[in-house]
């Protein structure tokens, strides 16, 4: 309190307020009061206590102050009133002093008293003030009706920002005024009120809650102790509303304003006493609201009824992530509605809620029970969302129950703190090893909270926390399968091939009764007598029978024999480096029933049908360790003479079949003949398949013990799932990191990417060794393979999807109406008859399946709605009739064959050509260019148009060895075949790996008029074959060479004429440069042989080709200078076809130049020792090799050669070539000698003689079909042709040879005639030996006479045909 010597009188107040002398920024006014004075309490504050007979002087000091001029009180901020009994004409000059001075921001009043006139006048004049910020009323009774006269105010208020109602008593009228008043006013930011009742704190936090506004609330009131208390409180900056005690219905109200509400974050009502009532309103929350992330109920009594109401809210609440509920009075059955949304009870299901990362539960009055454990376990071993879960105080979990808990969290890879606070059942040795066990193996619990249990008390809790801190350390990387121990498989797989009614099925079912004589399990016994009815509702498909053998697997898989099965077998055909080996299995009779016998030719073809297909599967592996094993077995033995011919030619056949295929499959010596229903008859066989499969696992390579192991645990695991055939990818992980340590994660900062690599590349091993079927990207792994080939695949392969109303033009079916269709077809129509496929794999997933395996695609792959198109339903269209979209007279036609090359021993199997319907489909949606390119497709029949282009790829046959792929286009030759070679021919080529595709050209009237595949057999010729014809001819006939093709004739009829198409028609330009360029470095090596002396080297033609780059600018003249860069584009396409015959013009130049020098280089070898003898023999020789009914010219010598023959060339200049029908003389095996005297004379003159064919010289006509390929002897002169144009390399190899010749034509004339000299001399003394030195013997064995020319004299040994036709320019000169 001030001293006597501060207080002055209430005139220095007048005096002070007037002036402006003082910067007060706060004045209070104290009335009834014992003395009247003021006092500064700061120097910004000053108290006026005015007595009860200075009212007057009060009326006058807010007159003062509200009338001041020129601001003389302008940084006054707060007035404050204590016991102010309000007159009327008071209120209107504070009135007049709060609009007159806009620096006043706050008014306070304590314990004043407000007649109803004066709240009126008081609430108007803050209706429409715009400065005051914060008005707090303290035990002023204002009553119900001075808060609603309050509120109406307010409502049009835009300015305050702080409302504070102390300890008066606005009562639930008031209260529900105020909240009217919320609901408009938005500028509001603090409410605080305290009041008698609780009651009032309902409406005011509802209407802030409903109105989602950003308003802090306090409501305090009194309890039943007289002591003040929060009842509820809003803080906007955490979005927390804190409840602390209402009643039930104050809690309704209060959960239904929170449904659409944004504001609330955190919701806590601890300690609120709530019932079901509020949990079914709160329910409602739940599945409304999206901003509530943590909801605290813990100890609110809840019961059973009321945790349901919450449940039930969870499953569509999709947006609070941590939940507290532990402290209530529910029981087990509250608990198991709880977490049922946050659990899975089938593969198959969704997890219903996936937000809540945190729930708690517990407390000494909740009673968990058996029901509560096993909600509790179900969830913990499949819930993905939860981190966090807190079991508080329980009393009802034994420690068996908290052993069951932590063996849960052994596959939980999600929950990272588990807290058992307070837990009684906590104890015990058992307990304690369980938990270490968990933490073993589960690397991601971060946390496990044990205080207050037994097991803590004890002390016994260090080692758990040690581990803990274990988990959280990252452990050096260790490639665990480095140096994990390698060892023989342990299963071996036998394929039953065989045509339909082979009888393999009734033989599978006696080798599995040789193999397993034990007397059938009771489970077979009744599937044995159930069979017959599975016979009857059962279609065909793939069977697969399992036994023991000893420690060995032995899997029969008997692949069906119908044709629709045909495109599955390539599916089926076993991995590189798995262990298994064939039966191909043939009837001796079409039918058993009939008895009507097979002629070995029927016989030959099944059985060379099913070798192809091994032989063409196997060489798609990529890597082949070891040729495939084939046993040849012969059933219906018992029916059949055993005398008769037919049986003696099957022997035969079988015979030859094996000396086909020697080298491609490796064959068992014996055939074996059997009666298939007789266990006896096939003994002998099953002691073969159990003896073979035995040395097959020891040849095969090693595979990872881990495997065997995994194979074994796998085999447990489906014990214990009620035989389950496949498994997800997320529970293979959990059953890696259970029971496998080597594919263990160890630490939660361990590199999971590695470990998860890992585990695929053992699933992929698996697959390859035949335990598992896994496909990367399916997320499963089946473990029953007669379950998959049996009920899966061969009912795919089945559907019946061809319905008008679900299947579009172009062969497409909706996915959704496909999905209806499996789950149709694929469901069990029997109970009990067989697995249901749709209970252990979803639609979806089998249609990933599908797209995976390319058993069917998709029309847009970019959505996830596509229709899909299944090619094994695809109708066969070969009887519609064919013809070409667009017929232009301007149209090109342009066909190719891609056939394999080896077609007797291989062949594009059944499996191939649906695959690529679906793959090339793939690649054309792949493109980023396509363009809107369609995209049909019948049986055997692909359809395409892109860039303009369309395009048709057709099979060779059901059984087909080849691919055509024919095209129209006005589009150029060269554009077509690109798109031909840049993706056609690799798509094809993609799915060939291992067999080579020889490339065709198909005549163009077959294209144009599309001629069936049975006519246009012979209406092809090889490309490369193409290729060295134009190399063969002169340079004058490349351009305008002619390919002449034969008539086709069926029945007599003719169908397609003879005709003819010119070479660079039939080309590409890509081809035919090609063929330019080989035919400019054939002449190069020529050149540098003969020397050719040096030439002017012309210029090189300039590069008319060059793209024009440049940019068009926006602009006429920008636009006008690309019309004419089109134009001048035009001019360079023109001119590179003139330069195509440019080239060849200069190539025909250089050609003729090379060929005289090579005819004057031949004569001079023919004759430079003239004066040897008198040329007594002829001097042009060459040795020839036979070998397999053909002759192969010999170019190098090698002592130890045998079978060689001597023969000599008719040597008339200009036109030596090969003497037909020349005996020769035999040469039995060459020495030493003979290498030493003759390998010279190969070198060099047979070299020439190569080059001289291969350029079309017809230096030596009928040696085309015996020159060899010399490309290893003319390597060294490959290097310059490609480097400066097929022109500029030729040039310059001929300057090169002219430049080395000049200096080394004297040294090599001397060697030539040394090298020459020696050869002829070693013929002579072969010759003599041989009987054959007179002119007659040579006569006789070589079929040439001595002559001498009329011109210039000299000798020559030409045959019979120039001494008749050029008899006038020689001279028979007998010896």
């Amino acid at each position: 309190m001030a001293t006597n010597q501060n207080v002055r009188d209430l005139q220095w107040a007048l005096q002070v307020m007037k002036s402006g002398s003082v910067d007060l920024q706060s004045v209070s006014f104290l009335l009834s009061q014992p003395a009247s004075g003021c006092f500064q309490e700061t120097e910004n504050s000053m108290n006026v206590n005015i007595t009860k007979d200075s009212i007057l002087q009060f009326s006058q000091l807010l007159k003062v102050v509200g009338t001041a001029k020129n601001g003389a009180q302008s940084s006054l901020r707060n007035l404050e009133f204590h016991l102010v009994e309000w007159e009327l004409q008071q209120v209107k000059d504070l009135r007049v002093l709060i609009e007159n001075n806009p620096s006043i921001k706050q008014l306070m009043f304590r314990r004043n008293k407000f007649s109803a006139e004066c709240l009126s006048e008081l609430s108007d004049g803050l209706r429409k003030n715009k400065y005051i910020k914060e008005i707090m009323l303290s035990e002023s009774g204002i009553g119900s009706e001075g808060a609603g006269v309050l509120a109406s105010a307010l409502k049009d208020n835009h300015s305050l920002e702080e409302l504070q109602i102390w300890e008066d008593s606005i009562g639930s009228r008031g209260a529900e005024e105020l909240s009217k008043m919320i609901e408009v006013n938005s500028t509001l930011k603090l409410l605080t009120i305290f009041d008698s009742k609780s009651i009032t704190a309902t409406p005011l936090i509802s209407a802030v809650l409903a109105r989602n506004r950003l308003m802090e609330v306090h409501i305090w009131s009194v309890d039943r102790n007289e002591k003040s208390s929060k009842v509820v409180e809003f803080v906007p900056e955490n979005s927390t509303l804190r409840v602390y005690h209402l009643d039930v219905s104050g809690a309704c109200r209060v959960a239904c304003s929170l449904g659409w509400n944004s504001t609330v974050r955190s919701l806590d009502m601890t300690g609120v006493r709530l019932k079901s009532r509020w949990a079914k309103e709160f329910r409602w929350v739940l599945e409304q609201n999206r901003t509530l992330k943590e909801v605290n109920l813990s100890k609110t009594c809840l019961k059973d009824k009321g945790v349901v109401y919450v449940a039930a809210g969870l499953f569509k609440n999709r947006s609070l992530d941590r939940l507290y509920l532990d402290g209530n009075w529910f029981g087990g059955i509250g608990v198991e509605h709880l977490l049922c949304p946050l659990s899975k009870f089938s593969a198959l299901q969704n997890q219903a809620n996936t937000t809540l990362k945190l729930v708690t539960l517990g407390g000494g009055r909740t009673k968990i029970g058996r029901d509560g454990l096993s909600a509790i376990l179900q969830m913990l071993t499949s819930n993905q969302s939860v981190t966090h879960l807190g079991i508080y105080d329980d009393e009802s979990l034994k420690p068996d129950d908290i052993v069951k808990i932590f063996k849960s969290l052994e596959t939980n890879a999600t929950l990272k703190s588990l807290s058992l606070q307070g837990c009684k059942g906590v104890k015990g040795e058992l307990v304690l090893q369980t938990i270490m066990e968990t933490l073993n193996v589960n690397p991601w619990i971060e946390d496990v909270d044990l205080a207050r249990t037994p097991l803590q008390a004890a002390g016994k809790t260090e080692g758990i926390y040690q581990r803990l801190g274990q988990n959280e350390r990252s452990e050096p990387e260790i490639d665990l399968l480095k140096d994990m121990q390698m060892t023989l498989p342990k299963s071996c797989r036998v394929f039953l091939c065989g045509q339909e009614y082979a009888g393999k099925s009734t033989l599978c079912n006696s080798i599995s009764q040789n193999l397993s004589p034990s007397k059938l399990p009771y489970l077979d016994q009744v599937r044995s007598l159930v069979n017959p009815v599975e016979q009857a509702v059962r279609t065909p498909s793939i069977k697969i029978k399992t036994f023991k053998d000893e420690d060995t697997k032995i899997s029969i898989w008997n692949l069906a024999g119908q044709h629709e099965f045909y495109s599955l077998h390539d599916l089926m055909f076993p991995g590189h480096g798995s262990a298994s080996f064939f039966l191909i299995i043939s009837s001796l009779f079409r039918k058993p029933s009939n008895r009507e016998p097979k002629t070995p030719t029927e016989i030959e073809e099944d059985m060379q049908y099913w070798l192809r297909f091994i032989v063409s599967n196997s060489k798609r592996a990529v890597q082949q360790c070891m040729l495939p094993s084939v046993t040849m077995v012969l059933t219906h033995f018992d029916k059949i003479n055993q005398q008769s011919e037919s049986l003696q030619a099957t022997v035969s056949l079988v015979q030859r079949l094996r000396e086909k295929f020697q080298g491609f499959v490796e064959f068992y010596p014996t055939v074996f003949t059997v009666d298939a229903r007789s266990s006896a008859s096939v003994g002998k066989l099953s002691h073969h398949i159990r003896k073979t499969s035995k040395t097959i696992l020891e040849r095969v390579p090693r595979v990872y013990q881990l495997c065997n192991d995994l194979a074994e645990i796998l085999s447990d695991w489906r014990q214990e799932n009620r035989n389950k055939p496949a498994i997800k990818w997320k529970e293979f992980g959990e059953l890696c990191q259970v029971r496998v340590p080597a594919l263990r994660i160890r630490s939660r900062h361990d590199n999971k990417e590695k470990i998860e690599m890992r585990r695929r590349a053992v699933a992929t091993s698996l697959h390859h060794i035949g335990e598992v079927i896994y496909f990367d990207e399916l997320g499963f792994l089946i473990l029953d393979y007669e379950w998959f080939c049996g009920e899966v695949l061969s009912q795919l392969i089945r559907l019946d999807v061809r319905k008008p109303s679900t299947t579009e033009k172009s062969g497409f079916i909706c996915r959704k109406d496909f999905e209806k269709i499996l789950i149709g077809s694929l469901q069990s129509h029997i109970p009990g008859m067989g697995s249901n496929v749709i209970e252990n794999l979803e639609p979806n997933d089998l249609i990933k399946m599908m797209l995976k395996l390319e058993l069917c695609c998709e029309q847009d792959p970019s959505d996830p709605n596509s229709p899909l198109l299944i090619p094994s339903n695809l109708e066969e269209g070969r009887w519609k009739p064919q013809r070409w979209p667009v017929n232009a007279p301007d149209n090109n036609y342009v066909g190719r064959r891609l056939q394999c090359d080896d077609s007797s021993h291989m062949f594009l199997t059944p499996g191939f050509f649906p695959r690529l319907q679906v793959h090339l489909h793939n690649k054309i949606m792949g493109l980023k260019n396509q363009h809107g390119a369609s995209y049909s497709l019948e049986k055997y029949l692909i359809s395409i148009n892109i860039h303009g282009i369309h395009v048709r790829v057709e099979l060779g046959g059901q059984l087909g060895y080849s691919i055509d792929v024919l095209a129209c286009s006005v589009k150029s030759p060269t554009e077509i075949l690109r798109l031909f070679q840049h993706l056609i021919v690799p798509a094809i080529q993609s799915l060939c790996h291992g067999i080579t595709l020889t490339e065709y050209v198909l005549r163009s009237e077959c294209v144009k008029n599309l001629i069936p595949p049975r006519y246009r057999r012979n209406q092809s010729v090889p490309l490369q074959q193409l290729k060295q014809a134009l190399l063969s001819v002169p340079a004058d006939s490349i351009y305008d060479y002619q390919h002449t093709w034969d008539s086709v004739i069926d029945s007599g009829s003719l169908i397609l004429g003879p005709g003819f198409d010119f070479a660079r028609d039939l080309l590409s330009d890509d081809d035919f440069r090609e063929v330019l360029h080989c035919r400019y470095h054939d002449l190069y090596n020529l050149a540098m042989e003969l020397q050719v002396p040096q030439e002017n080297n012309p210029d090189r033609p300039s590069t008319a080709g060059e793209e024009i780059t440049s940019s068009v600018e926006p602009t006429f003249a920008g636009i006008a200078k690309g019309v004419e860069a089109v134009l001048q584009r035009l001019k360079i396409i023109e001119q590179e076809i003139r330069d195509i015959k440019q080239e060849i013009q200069g190539l025909r130049y250089y050609e003729h130049r090379l060929l005289i020098e090579l005819h004057r280089k031949v004569n001079y070898l023919v004759n430079y020792n003239i004066q040897l003898e008198e040329r007594k023999l002829p001097n042009m020789f060459y040795l020839v090799r036979t070998e397999n009914y053909s002759r192969r010219l010999i170019t190098s010598m090698v002592s130890g050669m045998t079978a060689l023959r001597l023969h000599m060339l008719c040597e008339f200049r200009r036109e030596m070539h090969v003497v037909e029908d020349q005996i020769g003389c035999e040469l039995m095996q060459v020495d030493n000698i003979t290498v030493k005297c003759l390998a010279p004379y190969m070198k060099k003159f047979m070299k020439l003689l190569t080059f001289a064919l291969k350029i079309g010289a017809h230096l030596a006509a009928g040696m085309g079909e015996m020159i060899p390929d010399l490309g290893r002897e003319v390597a060294h002169l490959m290097d310059s042709p490609f480097l400066y144009g097929a022109a500029g390399a030729a040039a310059a190899g001929a300057v090169g040879a002219a430049a080395a010749g000049n200096r080394n034509r004297s040294r090599n004339t001397r060697d030539i005639q040394q090298d020459l000299g020696a050869a002829h001399q070693w013929v002579v003394d072969f010759l003599r030996n041989q009987g054959c030195s007179t002119g007659k013997d040579i006569a006789e064995k070589f079929g040439l006479w001595r002559v001498r020319y009329r011109d210039d004299g000299q000798i020559a040994w030409v045959c019979r045909r120039h001494m008749h036709t050029r008899a006038y320019e020689i001279i028979e000169v007998p010896i």
